[in-house]
């Protein structure tokens, strides 16, 4: 069982530590860098927690750590933007990821934002083939990924019902 938590004030750590090793294992994923959110001081890992958009998703099985997490930001009038998510190698096929992803769904739907969207890099064919079972479909965006101008990302969107 999968249980998620939206991050508050006292959870900067965990989150900051779970970026961190989503950065480090797949650093082709991220618009960012290691490098660059290493050298974070705290205070801006603290003001991340407070603003509530991330969610981190625990299993009893895997003890106190968490196993994954995402964010939301609202990216344009009706449109909330799922990032920065990644799920541990050893909590992947566990579901996880889907309930990553429905729990951003749930709070477009709360705020009335009919659209989610989303970029991934083409090379990431086990994301891309997760986001297509929650029904995520590419809308013929490409664009340079940030942190690796090299590669390539798409972006997907799923509509959502309010």
């Amino acid at each position: 069982m999968t249980e998620l938590r939206v991050v508050g004030p006292d959870d900067w750590r965990a989150m900051r530590d779970i970026r961190l090793d989503a950065l480090r294992d797949a650093p082709y994923a991220f618009a960012s860098t290691y490098e660059r959110e290493a050298a974070f001081p705290d205070q801006t890992w603290q003001e991340r927690a407070r603003s509530g958009n991330t969610i981190l998703a625990y299993q009893p099985e895997s003890g106190e750590e968490p196993v994954g997490l995402v964010a939301s930001i609202e990216e344009a009038p009706g449109q909330l933007g799922l990032v920065s998510m990644w799920v541990r190698p050893q909590a992947r096929g566990r579901h996880v990821g889907t309930a990553l992803i429905e729990a951003v769904v749930h709070v477009a739907r709360s705020r009335q934002l009919p659209r989610v969207r989303l970029w991934v890099t083409e090379s990431n064919k086990a994301a891309r083939r997760l986001y297509e079972q929650c029904g995520f479909a590419p809308t013929g965006e490409r664009q340079p990924l940030p942190s690796d101008p090299a590669m390539m990302e798409l972006a997907m969107a799923r509509e959502v019902a309010l």
